[in-house]
């Protein structure tokens, strides 16, 4: 099993960056998606998820209305845009599958928000 996040980088307050996971190694579309993010001295928490087929999301209220979760099952991919994004938003951004054989996550990818 492989996911291999992308897109992360630095940008301004108020600016947007649109995040990729391709998995690899397991049956996508029988997987939940999530993305979770880990700052400096804080616990990873849960940003968003995503169900089998992406026809459900479900966010932190953190993130609501800014962020969205798609799956895309036929690259294998799933994607979480980011708009207006804060300082506090800063973070390093993971990937992670929930399938059948366990739990898996990627490396992560860092986003810092600042002027």
């Amino acid at each position: 099993v492989q996911l291999v996040e992308s897109g992360g980088g630095l940008v301004q307050p108020g600016g947007s960056l649109r995040l990729s996971c391709a998995a690899s190694g397991f049956t996508f579309s029988s997987a939940y998606m999530s993305w979770h993010r880990q700052a400096p001295g804080k616990e990873r928490e849960l940003v968003a998820i995503i169900n089998r087929v992406g026809g459900y999301t479900n966010y932190a209220d953190f993130v609501r209305g800014r962020f969205t979760m798609s799956k895309d099952n036929a690259k294998n991919t799933v994607y979480l845009q980011m708009n207006s994004l804060k300082p506090e938003d800063t973070a390093r951004y993971y990937c992670n599958a929930q399938y059948a054989t366990g739990d898996y996550w990627g490396q992560g990818t860092q986003v810092t928000v600042s002027s």
